[in-house]
């Protein structure tokens, strides 16, 4: 038996997957959730082998609870969600539902899902993580990072950012509220903040650039930011061009 949650905030949408799925007696509903926030307890309580899951919600969407998994499941998108997201969800998605869908093309979704063999479940972390780096690549600017405390979600507004520095395989982000982790890579920040905002100054540091209140020379070829905060930030000679490239100094 295979256990699953269903994970849209809206009743109608919910129900018809139900509906749907009375024709499926190997997989178990344990629960319905109407949020992101409620999905992601849902998921780390219950351990469920799919998720049916819907991308534009309340308070998160479906792919910033996605990327707070360590361990996320397979997905089925149940979404009416832009196109740009559709060459991304055929690459890496288990499959997508554009709403409406029909009881059909529900069944085929679902049984390419019981198809899958065995030792498929164990790239489903991968397959995620591809994904969400697509999407995130080809959406406009991000204006917000999410983040997980413990059990608790907090959502950090960009202009709240100081830096990010490199952690290991984590990436933390630095406000005045304090230090936040997240399982991404510098990389990916880089690409997905407004480089107008956001300057890679150094292989393990991302600065705001409103944060910087002078550059000092520092031994041969590099400099040291000195930001508002009194945090004193590397720049490799790299990032010391691109910084001047930015202030248009």
């Amino acid at each position: 038996m295979k256990k699953a949650l269903i994970i849209d905030d809206e009743p109608l949408a919910r129900m018809v997957v139900l509906e749907y799925l009375q024709g499926f007696n190997d997989i178990e509903v344990l629960q319905e959730c109407g949020d992101g926030f409620d999905g992601m307890k849902a998921i780390m309580q219950h351990q469920p082998d799919l998720i049916f899951l819907d991308v534009q919600m309340p308070k998160i969407n479906g792919f910033e609870m996605l990327e707070l998994l360590e361990q996320p499941p397979a997905v089925i998108f149940c979404t009416a969600f832009d196109e740009f997201a559709i060459k991304a969800f055929e690459a890496h998605a288990i499959d997508y539902l554009l709403k409406p869908f029909s009881k059909e093309r529900f069944g085929k979704a679902v049984d390419k899902f019981l198809a899958q063999a065995p030792a498929a479940a164990v790239d489903q972390k991968k397959q995620t993580e591809e994904l969400l780096d697509e999407v995130a690549q080809n959406q406009p600017v991000h204006d917000r990072i999410v983040v997980k405390t413990g059990t608790k979600v907090k959502i950090i507004p960009v202009h709240d950012v100081l830096y990010l520095e490199a952690d290991d395989d984590y990436v933390s982000i630095n406000t005045a509220e304090g230090r936040f982790l997240k399982n991404k890579t510098m990389s990916f920040f880089e690409k997905v903040l407004d480089p107008r905002q956001f300057v890679r100054v150094h292989r393990s540091f991302i600065v705001a650039i409103d944060q910087i209140t002078r550059i000092d020379p520092y031994e041969k070829d590099s400099h040291i930011a000195i930001l508002k905060s009194g945090a004193k930030i590397p720049v490799s000679k790299t990032g010391h061009g691109k910084l001047k490239q930015v202030l248009g100094i």
